[in-house]
């Protein structure tokens, strides 16, 4: 027999005469994954999915990407879950807005892969690894013998590699992979490991069938295949080259088929007749070669990373009626059923006997081919075999919220919405935004981070597990989506009346609440559960609004000085009533009252009385102007609930307002405020004067005010909330 270490110098030969070299290419290919192109460019378009694939091979090695992305994500879209994938060198920070978990198949570390996996766990995203060989730590690495053969320098490239898919695993959440030697060694990396046998794809199951059925012996040869793959398997193929030397020899019909990289032995060059070469082929024309040979051979030394090897070897035989001598080693002592789907051998005799057997009886040949053919037909094809990875993607796949807002600016309706958001994705949900506006890919709240994204339908394939609405305009996105659980409607106010009569945005805010779709109906107000059953005959959970109590400071005011008048709200909204305001405060002496206007969108009209105008005041400075201001005059004709006024009191200011429906949850004249009825512009300028001259008064408002803004302190009512979200 050949000694094994002047076959690996002949291979290191071979390597360096064919320029990079195999050992090389691997290492710093396979291995670190340098960006070199794959044969396919796969650049993902900007579509909500539910899982992408980040591969860490190139061209150089492609077949582990067909069987660990192409394969896998072929089993996940037969059932319902949507895919893409992108070359690892290729991966954008800003992907992790589109996708809800991410598979990394054989990544070294690199910057952008660690900040992309830590920006994905902020996201309350999950993240899973997936490898098909133990190349993730030296200790395993260090026993393949080639390695022995390599430069220094070449080794500590390749070691460096191994070391960083090693960190990428560490990183992630859980790991797939292909064999239970595998999975018992990545545990000790990874609190779960799944598996998830290599398998066929259909287009492969279709070529193999059409091999099967259409191949035609001419010649009375017996052809033996070994489907070598790389250089790495030549101990292997040392370790059966007795028996294989034997059979030849004595059966001369027999015909040795080499295919692959694989150095020929000395002892077969007087065989060398009987032996046929062939080079790598396309995966495509792999079972029509497979399909001209009688018997395929797969020896594997043993040791914990040859046990770690899958059947391929096994199935692609078998799905093209050709039956397998293996090594009673791994997976094809684990898949195959001896003697009856494969033959299994210990030793160099096993081989020997069962190579003999094979050669010899036809009948025998085709009696393990067609029993190994219905066993991976059915359990090796990846539409039949998808299910229990499918169940397993969905397992760690965090539970979403889909929020549809109508804009990102914080204020009223937007603040509950990315309010009730923080809720959700502190409790560990994954939250997303949908916004018209497709140019803002990010958007921040009280700390909290949300990727945001069109509501372009069209750009949609992912699931989303909850979907809320926050305002007519954005139910019909919830509607339409056909990939929702659960469809939810957050209802703020009577949106109807937001326009005026004869307009015909009026008939589409009304219609909203009688929705097309089974939509379970949430409100922050008791007014706006009351008019939902009563006139629409929809059952709303409540959801009550709070506010961040630590935010705003109390202080008693002295009233000693000129009094400070704080008037919030859109003009140029007509519900809003800004214009009495305005009317009250001019009935007010100049001299004793200053007038301060706030509000976000529009300009002060000219015949306002405004000593200062505050315009888009960001909400995380709103209750700085709250607390210079001594009293809200608050005039609104409609609101869902009102946060200025309690906004005020939590500081220890006094309220004057005008009765609504929003702000009937909280406002009680003549103990936390004073009430006027609409219109009339004496009664306000009568409050405001009581305010300012008796001191028992603004103290009973003051206190009871704050009062009634500390029974709204979200953290009081933080768990309701969640509660109503994750009901049904």
């Amino acid at each position: 027999m050949a000694n094994v270490k002047e076959l690996s110098k002949k291979t290191v030969r071979t390597l360096k005469n064919e320029g990079a070299g195999v050992v090389l290419r691997k290492a710093k290919r396979k291995i670190m994954g340098t960006a070199q192109p794959q044969a396919e460019i796969y650049t993902p378009e900007d579509i909500f999915k539910d899982v992408l694939f980040i591969n860490g091979c190139d061209a150089s090695v492609p077949h582990p990407t067909r069987y660990r992305v192409t394969h896998q994500r072929e089993q996940l879209e037969a059932h319902n879950i949507s895919t893409a994938q992108v070359f690892y060198a290729d991966l954008q920070l800003d992907q992790v807005r589109f996708y809800r978990t991410f598979i990394f198949f054989r990544c070294p570390y690199t910057d952008v892969i660690g900040e992309f996996i830590k920006t994905a766990k902020q996201l309350n995203k999950r993240v899973l690894f997936d490898i098909d060989d133990l190349v993730v730590d030296t200790k395993y690495t260090d026993t393949i013998p080639y390695l022995s053969t390599i430069s220094k320098a070449e080794k500590e490239l390749y070691d460096d590699g191994v070391r960083r898919m090693g960190r990428t695993l560490s990183l992630c959440d859980a790991a797939i992979t292909t064999t239970e030697r595998l999975a018992a060694e990545l545990g000790n990396y990874v609190p779960e490991v799944f598996i998830n046998r290599n398998t066929a794809s259909d287009e492969m199951y279709a070529l193999s069938e059409n091999a099967w059925r259409s191949k035609m012996r001419t010649d009375q040869t017996v052809g033996i295949g070994y489907f070598s793959g790389s250089l790495t398997h030549n101990d292997d193929f040392l370790m059966i080259l007795p028996a294989l030397q034997d059979v030849m020899k004595n059966n001369p019909d027999v015909r040795l088929h080499v295919v692959g990289e694989l150095n020929l032995p000395e002892e077969l060059k007087e065989l060398k007749s009987q032996v046929i070469a062939h080079p790598f082929v396309d995966w495509r024309k792999l079972p029509e070669l497979i399909a001209k040979v009688d018997i395929n051979i797969a020896p594997l030394e043993g040791g914990v990373f040859n046990e770690s090897k899958s059947e391929n070897k096994w199935v692609e035989a078998a799905l093209v009626k050709v039956p397998t001598i293996a090594s009673n080693v791994g997976a094809f002592a684990r898949m195959i059923d001896h003697n009856n789907t494969g033959l299994l051998c210990d030793d160099v005799k096993d081989w020997k006997e069962y190579l003999t057997r094979l050669v010899i009886d036809k009948e025998e040949r085709e009696r393990i081919a067609d029993n190994a053919y219905h066993y991976c037909k059915e359990h090796c094809v990846t539409l039949y075999t998808g299910m229990p990875l499918a169940e397993y993607v969905k397992k760690y796949m965090t539970e979403n919220y889909v929020f549809a807002l109508p804009s990102l600016n914080i204020s009223g309706g937007i603040m509950v919405a990315f309010k009730h958001m923080c809720m959700l994705k502190k409790k560990g949900y994954d939250v997303l935004v949908l916004n018209d506006n497709e140019d803002t890919p990010w958007c921040e709240f009280e700390g909290e981070r949300f990727p945001v994204l069109g509501q372009n339908i069209d750009k949609f394939c992912g699931k989303m597990d909850h979907a809320v609405a926050t305002m007519w305009t954005t139910l019909d996105f919830v509607q339409k989506y056909y990939n929702i659980e659960d469809r939810r409607y957050l209802v703020q106010g009577y949106e109807t009346d937001l326009y005026p009569a004869g307009i015909h945005l009026r008939g589409l805010a009304n219609r909203t609440y009688r929705p097309t779709r089974e939509i379970q109906f949430l409100t922050i107000s008791k007014w706006c559960q009351r008019w939902l059953k009563d006139k629409y005959r929809q059952d709303a959970l409540y959801a009550p609004n709070g506010m961040n109590l630590q935010e705003f400071n109390y202080t008693e005011r002295s009233f000693k000085d000129k009094i400070r008048i704080l008037i919030e709200g859109d003009c140029a909204v007509d519900y809003k009533n800004v214009d009495e305001a305005f009317r009250v405060v001019n009935e007010l002496s100049s001299d004793k009252y200053e007038i301060w206007y706030m509000s976000y969108n529009a300009e002060p009209k000219i015949w306002y009385r405004v000593d200062k105008f505050l315009h888009k005041v960001p909400y995380s400075k709103v209750h700085e102007v709250y607390e210079q201001c001594d009293i809200l005059l608050k005039t609104s004709l409609l609101e869902s609930f009102s946060y200025p006024p309690i906004e005020m009191m939590a500081t220890g200011g006094c309220v004057v307002a005008v009765p609504n429906g929003g702000n009937a949850e909280y406002l009680v004249n003549e103990e936390n405020c004073l009430l006027y009825e609409a219109g009339k512009i004496s009664d306000a300028v009568s409050a405001i004067e009581r305010i300012s001259k008796d001191n028992d008064l603004r103290m009973r408002l003051s206190k009871q005010g704050r009062k009634t803004a500390e029974s709204r302190d979200w953290k009081n009512i933080e768990s309701d909330i969640l509660k109503l979200y994750m009901r049904g």
